[in-house]
């Protein structure tokens, strides 16, 4: 439905305090400076330099992705609907709250309009604040109305680029963190570099700019970089307490702009309770962490108007039973490496069973059924037998719902990316394997922080961290292909961090007898700048010939139906069709949906596959019946849908539909026994006939090579 063609006619040394130095690296770095003052001001000048780099390096990216959104859609020259058509399903829809805000007459009705929406779902009034996470619209409607820029700045590209800024914020917070695990800001900026060369993989915001993920990955980036410094064994107390304010600041704005974010840091508080459970974490420090996590959550779920979904959540309940196993089982590190290992089991077993009774207990005080789908798509996905339920194919026959494709490793191997994020990840592996086998055996190890009595291996514990991150984050993207955006990212950091680590190649040139001080500060140096220099040759060119192809939006279909829909239909008229254009019909023209595609409701579940029957077998007495049940006036069919091609069979629309209804799917193919022959032919295909069964109850109003508009009769 939409394309692009061609446009016509256009041709430090180290910021970080050491955990533990080696006296021959102190003696290296002694020689570049002589004397205290000179080495406080070679930090100085390093972490300037640094500082400075960074802020460089994000903003450059930034001006990167906007300038290949520009070029990809000739932005600034398109009409306002087709600016607004390019913000595609639910993008489309969150913009639309913005631009409702900056409409509404005074600040006071913009906010009742959306605590008291009727617009949305038709014949229903819903709290758009708590539904959806919408609040950065609302605030960044705020800030155009209050700030002197409306003559100067257009409210799309005030979004826009405030989108585009965060992506700068994202980008240092990875410098960072990579800096601050490695000791070197050549490592923030090898990963950097890495985030760019690989943006395939690591981002999609250049064209889903409003999706809830790109507002709140940056967030997430600054609550890691946060917790790595967190980490670090002998913090000053004003420093801990800045570096907890802002864990917090930013898992409270991750939790409050992206409604998966509660599914995040379940990953998270796994990483902690897998790391307190070795001696790799300072127990204190990760009862702070899981108390921020279910602060700040439980905050947004009191601006959510207490959204029962937050408060069902997994991560409130697995939190909590960490806190009260651990008051439960005491003593649980002591004892010998048998007795450790089998009170590590058993408080495993016991947080397990305690977190599924208190969510299974709160779910049914609240009778919450808004997350099941996602529970029947993941049983459905990993095996746990064969669904027919609609909703839960209906993401598994989406691509970024499936497995990570193959010809992602091909493409991040181009980088050297992925060759340099396995020689790190075995490595870390493997001195995390002994480190824990040395804590577990250590009967009288206290909380460990990295390096625990005789053992030889030192693993930091922010460095521990990461890795758990890295690895738990892995196995999520390996899984579903949309979550990929978490791993790649954080894949550059840690990476970047290995190569670049002292203690990595140290552990590498001593278990081939090669190792000597020298060598540790030549290696990670000289292959960081070799792999940044491999980066510039190889794709600087392929860089400047992106941002020279110059192409334009062109959907003339959609932009017809947009305009026919502003200039044929009354303002309050309902309009049903597929979630993804309802989300355009919504932003472009104000109307009434029957539904869209937040699908975090059931109710809202149970009316979409309702509206859908427009794509089945259904006789048209049935299809109106449903469709004015939710007080449609018109209803789009798009052929792109009616006679799909884009998957296969089985998972195509009207496939689903199908064996949802129990009806035989068409096409050669095998079915299940118990499908039947349907009693009607398929409605979006009949009623283009006009024959006299149809015309009686729906009448074609508007036609183009893409969608069918036909206008409800009233008559039962």
């Amino acid at each position: 439905m939409i394309s692009i063609r061609q446009r016509k006619g256009v041709k430090t040394t180290e910021v970080s305090e050491d955990y533990a130095a080696r006296e021959a690296n102190v003696k290296l770095e002694n020689k570049l400076p002589s004397g205290c003052a000179s080495r406080r001001l070679w930090k100085l000048l390093s972490f300037t330099v640094g500082g400075t780099v960074a802020l460089c390096i994000g903003l450059l990216t930034s001006v990167y992705l906007a300038t290949l959104h520009e070029n990809d859609l000739w932005f600034s020259n398109i009409k306002e609907v087709e600016r607004e058509i390019s913000f595609r399903t639910e993008c489309g829809l969150y913009y639309s709250y913005y631009k409702q805000m900056l409409q509404a007459p005074t600040l006071m009705q913009g906010f009742h309009g959306l605590i008291y929406d009727n617009k949305t779902e038709s014949m229903r009034t819903i709290n758009l604040l708590q539904r959806m996470n919408i609040y950065q619209e609302v605030f960044l409607s705020i800030l155009y109305r209050v700030l002197p820029i409306q003559k100067y700045l257009e409210p799309v590209y005030f979004y826009i680029y405030t989108l585009f800024g965060l992506q700068a914020i994202y980008v240092t917070a990875l410098y960072v963190t990579s800096w601050l695990l490695s000791g070197t800001w050549l490592s923030g900026l090898l990963a950097a570099f890495w985030y760019v060369t690989n943006r395939i993989d690591t981002t999609r915001v250049e064209f889903t700019i409003p999706l809830r993920e790109n507002w709140a990955l940056p967030f997430f980036a600054i609550q890691i970089a946060a917790i790595t410094y967190f980490l670090r064994p002998n913090l000053q107390p004003l420093s801990e307490r800045l570096t907890l304010l802002a864990i917090f600041i930013s898992t409270f704005l991750f939790s409050l702009t992206w409604q998966f974010n509660q599914f995040m840091m379940l990953m998270q508080a796994l990483v902690l309770f897998t790391l307190d459970s070795l001696d790799m974490l300072p127990a204190v420090k990760a009862t702070w962490l899981y108390g921020i996590q279910m602060t700040g959550l439980l905050l947004v779920c009191i601006l959510q108007f207490f959204n029962s979904m937050i408060l069902g959540s997994l991560l409130i309940s697995f939190n909590l039973s960490v806190l009260i196993a651990r008051k439960l089982q005491k003593n649980l590190k002591t004892g010998s490496f048998l007795n450790r290992l089998g009170k590590l089991l058993l408080h495993l077993f016991a947080v397990l069973c305690l977190t599924l009774f208190l969510n299974s207990i709160i779910k049914k005080i609240l009778n919450l059924k808004s997350d099941e789908h996602i529970f029947k798509f993941l049983k459905a996905k990993f095996g746990f037998g064969a669904t027919r339920d609609f909703d839960a194919n209906l993401y598994l026959c989406e691509e970024a719902f499936g497995l990570l494709p193959f010809n992602t490793f091909g493409r991040l191997s181009d980088t050297l990316l992925f060759y340099a994020y396995i020689f790190v990840l075995c490595i870390t592996v493997i001195a995390a394997l002994a480190v824990a086998f040395h804590n577990l055996s250590d009967s009288k190890s206290q909380q460990s922080t990295g390096q625990t009595g005789k053992c030889t291996i030192i693993l930091k514990p922010e460095t521990a961290y990461n890795l758990i991150h890295t690895i738990l984050f892995g196995f999520l993207a390996l899984s579903t292909m949309r979550m990929k955006y978490l791993w790649t990212s954080h894949m550059c950091v840690f990476a970047s961090f290995g190569l670049c680590s002292p203690e990595i190649w140290e552990l590498l040139l001593k278990s081939i007898h090669l190792y000597k001080p020298k060598r540790i500060c030549i290696m990670r140096y000289s292959v960081p700048i070799l792999i940044l220099l491999y980066l510039c040759y190889k794709f600087w060119p392929g860089m400047m010939d992106e941002l020279s192809e110059l192409r334009e939006f062109y959907d003339p279909d959609t932009v017809e139906l947009m305009n026919w829909i502003n200039s044929n239909t009354p303002r309050k008229a309902v309009f049903a069709g597929s979630m993804q254009l309802l989300a355009g019909v919504k932003l472009c023209t104000g109307r009434t949906l029957t539904n869209h595609p937040h699908y975090e409701d059931n109710s809202l579940r149970e009316r979409t596959k309702a509206v859908y029957q427009i794509y089945a077998k259904r006789s048209p007495e049935d299809v109106h019946a449903l469709l004015r049940s939710f007080g449609t006036d018109y209803v789009i069919l798009e052929d792109s849908i009616c006679y799909e091609r884009r998957h296969q069979r089985g998972c195509r629309l009207r496939d689903l539909l199908d064996v949802a209804n129990g009806h035989m799917m068409d096409g050669p193919g095998e079915n299940d026994p118990d499908l039947k022959l349907a009693g009607h032919p398929r409605f979006c295909e009949e009623i283009k006939r006009n024959l006299p069964p149809y015309t009686a109850y729906f009448t074609r109003v508007f036609q183009n090579k893409t969608f069918h508009v036909y206008k409800l009769s009233r008559n039962k």
